[in-house]
């Protein structure tokens, strides 16, 4: 099974998605922590997070997945939101907890 395929499934086999480096409980860079952060404000309780530390392949293909050049990257139901800025903007405006199925802080 080739990086896109992958990425694709798990994208579409689960809710919420991020993509990012390190684990929830151990980001290993900033923009990483701040949307496992953002998430958790906004009550994500079934997030499928994605190490792309681990696998070189995964790294690249999710670059390549979205177009777009950094991590992290978050998807909702198989559709690619964004990176950490995005999700600060949206988080701020109220529109990603409606899109979470939250209510707005």
């Amino acid at each position: 099974m080739s990086a896109h395929d992958k990425i694709d499934a798990t994208v579409k086999a689960n809710p919420v998605v991020l993509y990012m480096k390190g684990t929830p409980s151990f980001p290993m860079c900033g923009f990483s922590g701040t949307a496992v952060q953002i998430l958790k404000a906004c009550g994500v309780d079934n997030l499928t997070a994605v190490n792309v530390l681990e696998d070189e392949d995964i790294r690249q293909g999710i670059k390549d997945y979205a177009n777009w050049p950094t991590i992290p990257q978050l998807y909702v139901h198989g559709e690619f939101i964004g990176g950490a800025d995005i999700m600060r903007e949206m988080y701020q405006s109220g529109e990603l907890q409606t899109l979470l199925g939250g209510k707005p802080a």
